[in-house]
């Protein structure tokens, strides 16, 4: 298990862009892959995009494609989100997650229920 350390989290304007970033604490990441996921009040938490540690396959979520890019660091043991063309439904608790099994369907990579720490979140603001 590995502390998740979120940053890079605010309020802009749609259309602007924030670059999140999620660090493992200074530990080596071992796991399989890391990920983010979202949640707004009111609402389930929702798969935004996620990373094979060591092969790079990404995933993202259907809201998010084409907007969003999940690329990682080794060196630094970190993963980042950077958003693009934000808009105010964007707008949620952004959390960092990573996952250490293997899974053979890259469906696994998109469910909560897969990850197995979990950063504690930074909050994401798109005014319209």
């Amino acid at each position: 298990q590995v502390a998740l350390v979120e940053s890079g989290g605010g309020l802009v304007q749609a259309g602007d862009s924030l670059r999140l970033s999620c660090a493992t604490s200074g530990r080596t990441f071992t796991g399989n892959a890391m990920g983010w996921f979202r949640q707004a009040p009111g609402k389930e938490r929702e798969f935004v995009s996620a990373i094979r540690w060591s092969i790079g396959n990404t995933y993202y979520g259907d809201s998010v494609k084409g907007r969003f890019t999940i690329s990682k660091d080794m060196a630094k043991n970190t993963v980042h989100l950077q958003m693009n063309s934000l808009k105010p439904e964007d707008t949620a608790v952004y959390y960092c997650a990573a996952a250490y099994p293997f899974y053979s369907s890259s469906y696994h990579y998109t469910e909560a229920s897969s990850y197995d720490d979990w950063g504690q979140g930074t909050q994401v603001t798109v005014s319209s």
